[in-house]
């Protein structure tokens, strides 16, 4: 599914992040930086040994050697995969509880953005973060995923977004959201 919004373009897709040829490519990080399982590990594999050396680099560097904090995003170049960078963000572990989760997860995407068209990107690819092993639902992950995206496209000049969904029944989640988002 593909929609049009602010000169931008928005896409689903069913696929494998690092295949998609995007200038930027989302990585839905652990704190450490330094790999992981998942998306994260999917990642580090494709783009190679220089990812985590680059990883280990921006820990030292830009957080002093602390893990990058829930919904914060820092870059990376991208190595060996199609993508010209790697952003990382690491998504909230879904607690019933916490009522801030919600918000660290639009941080996620938002900061996410803003990086991307720091660097001059135009195009992004994004997973849907915090819906694996931190056991967001799968539904209000793609809610707060998609209006957060449609609003950023909707003030933003930044080109193609494409949101590359694990599994059809994911695709048919994030469908149904963007179609309500629409209305």
């Amino acid at each position: 599914m593909k929609t049009e919004i602010n000169r931008n373009t928005l896409e689903l897709i069913t696929g494998d992040i690092t295949e998609q040829e995007t200038d930027a490519i989302v990585n839905a990080a652990n704190g450490s930086l330094l790999g992981g399982g998942g998306v994260d590990g999917a990642i580090h594999r494709a783009a190679g040994k220089e990812l985590l050396e680059a990883c280990k680099e921006v820990r030292q560097e830009q957080l002093a050697g602390e893990k990058l904090s829930t919904g914060e995003a820092v870059i990376t170049n991208g190595y060996n995969l199609p993508a010209n960078y790697v952003i990382h963000t690491v998504g909230p572990v879904w607690n019933e509880r916490d009522q801030h989760q919600e918000d660290l997860l639009v941080n996620c995407y938002r900061n996410s953005l803003e990086l991307a068209m720091t660097h001059n990107a135009t195009s992004i690819a994004f997973p849907s973060i915090s819906t694996g092993v931190y056991r967001f639902s799968v539904e209000l992950a793609a809610n707060i995923a998609l209006q957060t995206i449609t609003d950023f496209l909707t003030d933003h000049d930044l080109g193609n977004v494409v949101m590359v969904l694990f599994s059809e029944n994911d695709y048919a989640t994030y469908e149904t959201s963007l179609r309500k988002i629409q209305r």
